[in-house]
């Protein structure tokens, strides 16, 4: 199904060209890309604090300098620099001060891993003289919710409003947790079902292979992906397993469908962020929504509502996985291999559909939850999360390696996997690593975290 894509401002005037706003994304498979994207802590080196938006050693500042610099531009809201961008990618706050890079849409994971050394190197030559660092973890090891500033952004305040009515954790999401992701894209409808199942029913064993939060407010947490707990808590009616793309003939109007009763959070108007929250998409189509009365949303609406649901697996007009921490620089390449190996090759795509095609509803659910305890010891149908990784990275490194995409050494994108492979051999999740050097290196203290993990 190609469907030509609508115009930002084109007013929708019916449910069906929800649909095929998302169907707009299928592509050949000569055109599929890789998007990833990856946040991360700020913090002043002298005392670990995290980083306000204001003042001379402030992110505004440094996102000023990063644009002079570099040739990024910036983008405003009010007075305030909140964004900036540079061909096809942008750099991004998130409501904690958490700098994320959405990368560009490139054609092989040589290229991502280059975007990303030159995304680091310049935060770097900026940072280091302001005296600040980044640091690459799943959940904020140190600070306590109330030592996170804000950052100037008008969505950030409604959302911090409406969050604690719909969960107890939806503020530290907000805050306190750093990811990484990858996009990536789908031929037709029924291979964008394809992917979904799939990647759905395994993103726990993502979540294991890359846990990397284990501790909270300086001390383990009892959790090894404690960013993949919060979202048990975060707010129901956006996240979590999403049943429905379980069901037969699952497809693009079933997630509209869903999509069109997640609470809606604002509407942007002239620059202006309006307070929605709680209200109804399918009102907005009708011209009945209260924070707009007799308006209808455009495309553009759409796209930022599409914004605002949190699954696992989420849909636009490409397919997001989030279901990793966020980490270290070999992390940052490790993700996008290990799902465009699986889901970018036709026999290793059909080999996991098969591996998880029986799996059960409340099966899936428990895997979920126990990873973010247990990472590679967690079991479904009497096996661990480490046999199914084990197979998984070996699936990933076969279709990785039908890609032949070649750097300029010949050295294909097999070699991108290598830390996963690693972490399977020992057992031992990232979380666990830093477990023991809590405990047996840096004497029960985290300080030596931000020493030994920080993107210098």
């Amino acid at each position: 199904m190609m469907v030509a894509p609508a115009e930002s401002s084109s007013v929708i005037t019916r449910p069906g060209e929800l649909v095929d706003y998302l169907a707009s994304g299928c592509k050949p498979k000569t055109a599929w890309r890789i998007g990833t994207e990856h946040e991360k802590f700020g913090f002043h080196v002298a005392d670990l604090h995290p980083l306000s938006y204001e003042g001379e050693h402030g992110i505004g500042e440094l996102l000023k300098r990063l644009a002079e610099g570099y040739g990024w531009q910036p983008e405003f809201e009010g007075d305030s620099i909140i964004a900036l961008k540079r061909g096809g990618c942008s750099i991004t706050l998130e409501p904690g001060g958490q700098f994320e890079l959405s990368g560009d849409l490139l054609e092989n994971l040589h290229q991502t891993c280059n975007e990303v050394h030159i995304h680091l190197a310049e935060v770097r030559a900026v940072a280091e003289p302001m005296g600040l660092g980044f640091l690459g973890l799943g959940f904020h090891p140190r600070a306590k919710r109330e030592d996170i500033p804000w950052m100037p952004k008008g969505r950030y305040k409604i959302m911090r409003n409406y969050m604690p009515r719909v969960g107890t954790l939806g503020l530290d999401m907000m805050t306190r947790t750093c990811t990484v992701q990858v996009n990536l894209d789908f031929e037709s409808e029924q291979d964008m079902a394809d992917k979904f199942r799939a990647s759905l029913a395994l993103q726990p064993v993502a979540t294991a292979l890359f846990a990397n939060s284990p501790f909270v407010e300086g001390k383990p947490s009892g959790y090894l992906s404690y960013r993949s707990h919060i979202w048990t808590d975060t707010d129901n009616d956006r996240t979590g397993m999403l049943p429905f793309v379980f069901e037969p003939g699952f497809g693009f109007e079933h997630y509209v469908d869903w999509m069109l009763d997640v609470p809606m959070y604002f509407v942007r108007r002239e620059g202006r962020y309006i307070d929605a929250a709680g209200q109804s998409f399918r009102d907005f189509m009708a011209g009945q929504l209260p924070a707009l009365p007799g308006e209808v949303p455009t495309i553009s609406d759409w796209e930022d509502h599409l914004t605002t649901a949190f699954p696992e697996v989420r849909l636009k007009r490409y397919l997001e996985m989030r279901g990793a921490d966020g980490g270290p620089w070999k992390s940052l390449c490790a993700l996008p291999a290990f799902w465009a190996g699986l889901l970018y090759d036709r026999s290793a795509l059909d080999a996991c559909m098969e591996l998880t095609c029986d799996w059960q509803l409340d099966e899936m659910q428990a895997l979920r939850d126990d990873v973010t305890r247990e990472g590679l010891q967690a079991r479904i149908r009497g096996r661990s999360v480490r046999e199914l990784a084990r197979e998984l990275l070996d699936l990933a490194h076969k279709g990785l390696a039908a890609r032949r995409c070649l750097n300029a050494a010949g050295d294909d994108e097999t070699g991108f996997l290598r830390p996963l492979f690693e972490s399977v051999e020992a057992g031992r999740t990232p979380a666990e690593r830093l477990l023991e050097r809590y405990h047996r290196n840096w004497d029960g203290q985290i300080e030596p975290l931000f020493r030994e993990q920080a993107y210098y």
